[in-house]
């Protein structure tokens, strides 16, 4: 059992307003390498959004798995999310799991369970188009978190037989002027590792300590998403240096306005 299993005390002040879609898949249904621990994340994450985060229970979708299919990523993202979120709310995303790259196209795709390396054009979820999505939310602000990779050179990526490994971008444009913020667990041409020793992925480890209260607070009780990044970064490229001679660097993507600003996690009630 790793630390950060072991659920903070204090909570954050009840989000009404806010919705979460999580994914987590581990096992695949085709011969497809395992993304160790992609389930157990994806189930503590959803944890940690209602008992920690503040969410409402009946506001955050977990899907792990054999229910985490393309037509799950459509049906969530695509109609649950459009027919809930209105103005001012906050959209959260969260997707551990294997990613693709397309050599063709060099775009960037989500496996989904059911998805084939071979044929992402009709199995896979591409990021863009996750994106253009999101964008069309009227949320105040959506949070993705990626612990996933683009490259195709292993760790929690995948690649057809025979293509090399690439790299290619994970920012879209929508990002340089939307309400859209990502946490990506690294650069498109590396790969992003688990964390064996504590159980989970590199990124959702660190993510969650800083959560848990390592990540630095201001004296008003908050928490903000850079705050975190500031945080884990440096632990994820020491950790991933260290353990796998691996370079491994999260990227907090946005427009640099709404980054600025400021995208709070944790806002404690006042007594």
């Amino acid at each position: 059992m790793s630390d950060v299993d072991t659920i903070p005390g204090e909570t954050n002040r009840d989000r009404q307003n806010a919705y979460a879609l999580v994914i987590g898949i581990e096992q695949y249904r085709d011969t497809l390498p395992m993304a160790e621990f992609a389930d157990r994340d994806a189930k503590l994450m959803g944890e940690y959004l209602t008992k920690v985060l503040g969410y409402q229970e009946e506001n955050v979708v977990v899907r792990l798995n054999e229910k985490a299919a393309r037509s799950d990523l459509e049906k969530y993202v695509e109609y649950w999310l459009p027919n809930r979120i209105e103005k001012d709310a906050s959209v959260f995303i969260y997707f551990s799991g294997h990613g693709a790259p397309n050599p063709k196209t060099a775009e960037a795709y989500l496996v989904p369970y059911d998805g084939d390396p071979a044929f992402l054009d009709s199995t896979g979820y591409p990021l863009k188009r996750l994106y253009d999505k999101l964008a069309k939310l009227p949320a105040a602000e959506v949070v993705v978190v990626l612990d996933t990779c683009f490259s195709g050179a292993g760790g929690r990526s995948v690649i057809a037989r025979g293509m090399r490994p690439v790299g290619l971008s994970i920012e879209n444009p929508i990002l340089a002027s939307g309400n859209t913020v990502v946490l990506a667990a690294s650069a498109g041409d590396q790969v992003a590792s688990t964390y064996e020793q504590r159980g989970h992925g590199l990124l959702t480890y660190f993510f969650l300590k800083g959560i848990q209260g390592d990540a630095g607070r201001n004296n008003d009780g908050t928490l903000e998403l850079a705050e975190v990044y500031t945080y884990l970064k440096p632990q994820v490229e020491r950790v991933s240096r260290r353990e796998f001679n691996n370079e491994q660097t999260p990227q907090l993507l946005g427009d640099p306005e709404k980054l600025r600003k400021g995208v709070r996690l944790i806002e404690r009630s006042r007594p």
